[in-house]
């Protein structure tokens, strides 16, 4: 609770005592009787300012500012409406409870923008540049891409980079709510807003700091409350129509009952001017004004923290009617590293041995095929570098390779089938998904190593999870082949797959998939389509779908720019969580507007009929701030996850 909210509670509290004691003074002292009374009304005006200043002065300079028709207004009106015909206590009270919901409302926004704005912890206040043989310390926007920096431990990592020297665990809680450290080594992209933990790193900037991963997430973040979704801005439409028609509403009950029953009678006029006052005060818009916009913003806030950063309630919203999720291959639902899943050596040669040749024929090669292979025979590049070396484009390569106690030298072809057939090299034919590499030594055919695309080790039961919370349909895109495609999606459990597509096809697959949901037209009733993608190549798919998902760890700029939503972690595990997140805070948005709703219409309805007898007020002032203070605290229930 910060400084403002400490002196609103002890307003509250003061103004809460000096009511009893004012009840009490009047009760006994008074004596109070029908009609006006000056002592009565100084004694209840003491307690009715030092809660209902602020209201009163927002009230004024909104007026002033041609915005008449607010909460404050109301507020205004009704209670200085009840002074006038004498009803002291209920001013007090309705003001005193309309200040009540107000500090309600301070703490939930402040608790909703606590959880979004402990991102901001990210933010780098310098950076240790290395110039001319010193260290430096400046400011971020200072350094250039290319410089080196210095990065101690306990220190955020300024800017994104590649580690040039030194070995680490970073904390990467605050970017993607993973709160398993990951280790940073000899040539690992770091990104900025990342903990340094252990050893010192040396790093050379490879994006400038307004271009980094922290300035980037700060924008989100920032811009996030912008874009409102269709229920606020429906609030928003129905609170300047709705709160206008109240005030003349209960003006003409004030005013017409009267002239039609007796115009001569005071107590007809106070009776009438009590009952409009009193469908003033439930009549005030507040809770629907108030937790519509909080809730969405709890589940953003919410969302973040479990590193899923949403760029407006309008896409959380989106989000909630997600039935079908379409996803590119590469780098979402496989980790975009290649890896020696199968070595099948000919009669004669050990697995071991096929794969040392293998890797000393390919290590002169920067593809990640041959980094694959070089990586899964766990020796250094260098040792493995063969004598000779020539690359044959489209089919594989040759090379001398070997020359040492353990491996002798051979002549070594490495390549695909063209290869072993334009050497007449009769061989094994491999039909496993995946990069088949072909071995043959010194002219005879050695065997063959498959290298393939990891699937992500969450992937499969991030589908499964998306199934059991309602989405209906799971589709991949890739430019893979087929077979390589097919296998990936049975392994997953996808329920189709579309292969060999360049972007262009991939846009048109799109196109047919929201087609046939009944999304592509402007209804979008039967539910929406949410396409997953990193590369800068999905960027235009991720643009045309309802609601496009990137991956932001170490996705494009282009595809995070792009998209709507961004999974800081390159977990598909966090879409199902998404989905749940906003689900659950659309459902508890319409839980408050159907509650705010219902309640206010019973109360009108039974103060219409004059059945709340004596204590209209008051539960006139529970219809409208007790309500408020319902609706504020189930939306904060959208932040916990």
């Amino acid at each position: 609770m910060n400084r403002k909210q400490k002196r609103s509670l002890i307003e509250i509290i003061v103004t809460a005592g000096l009511l009893i004691l004012c009840i009490v003074l009047e009760k006994l002292v008074l004596k109070p009787t029908d009609g006006f009374s000056w002592q009565a009304l100084c004694l209840f005006l003491v307690p009715y300012f030092l809660i209902g200043w602020r209201v009163l002065r927002k009230a004024g300079k909104n007026i002033a500012h041609g915005q008449v028709f607010d909460e404050n207004f109301l507020m205004a009106l009704a209670t200085v409406g009840a002074l006038a015909i004498g009803e002291y206590p209920e001013a007090v009270f309705v003001m005193l409870f309309y200040r009540i919901g107000e500090l309600f409302e301070e703490i939930a926004v402040g608790k909703s923008r606590a959880s979004i704005s402990s991102l901001m912890a990210i933010r780098p206040d310098s950076a240790n540049l290395e110039r001319d043989g010193a260290v430096t310390e400046v400011s971020p926007e200072e350094v250039a891409v290319g410089d080196i920096i210095q990065v101690r431990p306990g220190e955020k990592i300024p800017l994104d980079g590649t580690v040039l020297e030194g070995t680490t665990s970073l904390d990467t809680v605050a970017l993607t709510g993973e709160s398993v450290p990951r280790d940073a080594t000899v040539g690992d992209a770091v990104i900025s807003g990342c903990v340094n933990l252990t050893g010192l790193i040396r790093v050379q900037v490879t994006k400038p700091f307004g271009e980094s991963t922290v300035s980037k997430i700060l924008s989100l973040v920032e811009n996030a409350g912008e874009r409102k979704s269709r229920s606020e801005h429906f609030v928003t439409k129905f609170a300047r129509i709705y709160t206008p028609v109240v005030v003349i509403s209960a003006a003409l009950l004030a005013i017409i009952p009267p002239l039609v029953i007796d115009a001569g009678s005071f107590s007809v006029w106070s009776n009438w001017m009590y009952r409009a006052i009193s469908f003033l005060v439930i009549s005030c818009p507040c809770a629907l004004v108030i937790s519509v916009p909080l809730s969405f913003f709890g589940g953003i806030g919410g969302a973040s923290r479990q590193g899923i950063l949403i760029k407006g309630s309008n896409y959380l919203e989106t989000l909630a009617g997600c039935d079908t999720v379409v996803f590119d291959k590469t780098g979402t639902l496989t980790q975009g590293r290649f890896a020696v899943e199968d070595i099948r050596p000919a009669a004669g040669i050990d697995a071991a041995t096929l794969l040392r040749y293998a890797a000393g024929a390919e290590s002169f090669s920067s593809h990640p095929i041959a980094k694959a292979l070089t990586a899964a025979a766990q020796l250094d590049p260098a040792a493995l570098h063969p004598a000779t070396a020539e690359e044959m484009a489209g089919h594989g390569v040759a090379a001398q390779v070997g020359g040492t106690a353990d491996l002798p030298l051979r002549q070594v072809l490495a390549g695909n089938a063209k290869l072993m057939d334009g050497r007449g090299i009769a061989h094994e034919v491999c039909h496993k998904p995946g990069t088949v590499v072909y071995v043959a030594l010194d002219g005879s055919y050695a065997g063959y190593l498959v290298v393939a695309d990891q699937i992500k080790p969450d992937a499969k039961q991030a589908i499964a999870d998306m199934k059991a919370c309602g989405v209906r349909r799971t589709v991949m895109l890739t430019g893979d082949g087929d077979a390589v495609a097919r296998d990936v999606a049975g392994r997953l459990g996808l329920d189709e797959y579309h292969a060999g597509l360049l972007p262009a096809d991939k846009v048109e697959q799109l196109e047919g998939i929201m087609q046939s949901s009944g999304t592509a037209s402007a209804g979008k009733s039967a539910g929406t389509v949410a396409f997953v993608g990193d590369g800068i190549n999905d960027a235009p798919v991720l643009a045309r779908a309802d609601i496009g998902i990137a991956m932001g760890g170490m996705g494009s700029d282009a595809a995070i720019e792009a998209a709507d939503v961004v999974l800081m972690d390159d977990k598909p595990a966090a879409i199902p969580v998404a989905i749940r997140i906003a689900r659950r805070t659309l459902r508890i948005v319409r839980q408050n507007i159907t509650f705010a709703l219902a309640v206010k219409l019973i109360v009108l309805v039974l103060s219409a009929l004059n059945l709340l007898g004596p204590y209209g007020m008051w539960i006139a002032s529970f219809a409208d701030v007790g309500v408020c203070v319902i609706a504020i605290l189930n939306a904060m229930r959208a932040m916990r996850v």
